[in-house]
């Protein structure tokens, strides 16, 4: 197994493999996000994770940014290309974002609200 050097890391892409997000393309958005990586040359810049589950099934396919903190929805190979274009510009898929950080997450109010994890 590698172990990565990420000093020059400045984003990294959590991209869920989980049943639902798998159901809706998550390896080919996985792949292509990978692939925009490549070509752009931003390998150094963007590291990715394939996830199982986040807990955002009704979302599939997501695909967390950190340190942004930023939680988007319904991405699909296209828009997996555009953010990474997006967000090594310093740019987000504001109409995909479900959550983003500011000292605690925000919703954007564009998705299902879910389950209070202390009612499970």
């Amino acid at each position: 197994m590698t172990t990565w050097n990420l000093q020059e890391t400045r984003c990294h892409l959590l991209i869920c493999n989980g049943g639902s997000c798998m159901r809706r393309q998550a390896d080919e958005v996985t792949q292509a996000i990978r692939d925009e990586i490549k070509v752009l040359g931003a390998d150094k810049q963007i590291h990715t994770t394939r996830t199982r589950c986040n807990g955002r099934c009704e979302d599939a396919c997501v695909v967390i940014v950190y340190p942004d903190g930023v939680w988007y929805k319904d991405i699909t190979p296209e828009l997996g290309r555009l953010l990474v274009r997006m967000h090594l510009s310093g740019e987000r898929l504001e109409e995909n974002i479900v959550y983003s950080y500011d000292q605690s997450f925000i919703a954007s109010g564009r998705s299902v609200t879910g389950t209070d994890k202390l009612s499970c």
